[in-house]
């Protein structure tokens, strides 16, 4: 079964500017080099109203759909999950494109199912991803699914 061994918190001080150094690459027309790992997360400040930006590693991509799933590494007290879960308006950057999208927020179940296509995709990243969000598991689908379930994932659709 896997088990929760620490509670992962955002990073600050030095590791904070390292985090945030992809939102610089962004405003200087640098990120086409993310592909379609990372996206730029444009979003509404729940208290002041300003905009906010974050970048995002993204668990799937689908073209055809133009849909970004993406986890919520930090946890629901992220500040851009409880700004977006206020106002789901955002948009997305990844590469050169932006699109207008809405958050949708996935369920324990379809995070689970996520996650496993995810680990299935990137198994070495997986288990760097797991590690980093304080989580100890195996490589057997039940465990992989049940700390999807763990995490909270969004899914960011086109307007209209």
């Amino acid at each position: 079964m896997p088990e929760k061994l620490f509670e992962s918190k955002p990073p600050r001080g030095l590791a904070r500017l390292a985090f945030r150094l992809p939102i610089g690459m962004y405003r200087l027309g640098l990120g086409g080099l993310f592909g379609t790992r990372f996206l730029l997360l444009t979003h509404t400040g729940r208290k002041s109203g300003r905009e906010r930006k974050t970048v995002l590693e993204v668990v799937r991509y689908d073209k055809e759909k133009s849909v970004f799933i993406v986890a919520v590494g930090f946890g629901p007290q992220s500040d851009w999950y409880r700004n977006i879960r206020a106002c789901p308006q955002v948009t997305v950057q990844c590469g050169r494109r932006r699109w207008a999208m809405t958050a949708e927020f996935l369920s324990p179940e379809q995070a689970g199912e996520e996650l496993l296509d995810y680990g299935r995709r990137h198994p070495a990243a997986l288990r760097e991803l797991a590690r980093f969000m304080g989580f100890r598991m195996g490589d057997s689908p039940a465990e992989i699914r049940e700390v999807g379930r763990m995490i909270p994932m969004v899914a960011f659709h086109t307007v209209g």
